[in-house]
């Protein structure tokens, strides 16, 4: 995840359509693919074929999310057990309960949750309905444009204060919210070193080694 300071190839934010606080809705998938809780696992797998997908959500009769199926429950449920896949039910492998976040959250809080609960996936409920699905795939296909409007907001209110922000402090000093490039952790406290973004313990770290 690399951030240069120059415009070129880049939309202003008006353009971009993008806020400095993107939500959830802004970056979910909608509608959700789900499955009855009382279908075998092989069902569960025609489905991710079908759709391309790498989890289904489960539903009870009442069409209720109850727990979510991903390709890695199928390998060590079923698979790696030996057992039949039409003679499995999609309760039997699910994962459970499904984690969910509201729409209107941040995906700074999305991607704070799954980091702190080891998911990669969260349910999107509005009151009470299963709306979307948001993963931690989803949060980084926008980081990228997201860290980008917000040096260009941070550049807007530096001109409308006649205040220039050195390019040694923007490059060096700013903290940026984010996937660290070495640990894959999310942190709060990004800082670039030598072209990738790293958390502050990366950091600590690569000052040990040298």
């Amino acid at each position: 995840m690399k951030v240069g300071k120059e415009a070129s190839g880049w939309k202003t934010m008006a353009e971009i359509g993008l806020r400095s606080r993107m939500l959830v809705r802004d970056v979910m998938s909608s509608p959700v693919i789900t499955v009855d809780e009382e279908a075998p696992a092989n069902r569960v797998a025609e489905l991710m074929e079908k759709h391309e997908l790498g989890c289904i959500i489960v539903v009870n009769k009442e069409g209720k999310p109850i727990g979510i199926i991903t390709e890695r429950d199928l390998v060590a449920r079923v698979l790696a057990k030996n057992l039949k896949p039409d003679m499995v039910k999609a309760k039997d492998v699910m994962t459970t309960p499904l984690i969910t976040i509201e729409p209107d959250e941040t995906i700074n809080e999305a991607a704070r949750k799954m980091s702190r609960l080891n998911i990669r996936r969260l349910g999107v409920v509005y009151k009470g309905e299963l709306v979307g699905l948001i993963s931690s795939k989803d949060i980084l296909a926008v980081m990228p444009e997201l860290i980008e409007t917000i040096y260009e907001k941070a550049l807007i209110e530096g001109e409308n204060m006649t205040q220039t922000i050195p390019e040694e402090t923007t490059e060096e000093e700013a903290s940026l919210s984010g996937y660290c490039d070495r640990c894959g952790g999310w942190s709060d406290n990004l800082k670039e070193v030598d072209g990738a973004f790293l958390c502050e313990d990366c950091r600590a770290e690569l000052e040990v080694e040298e």
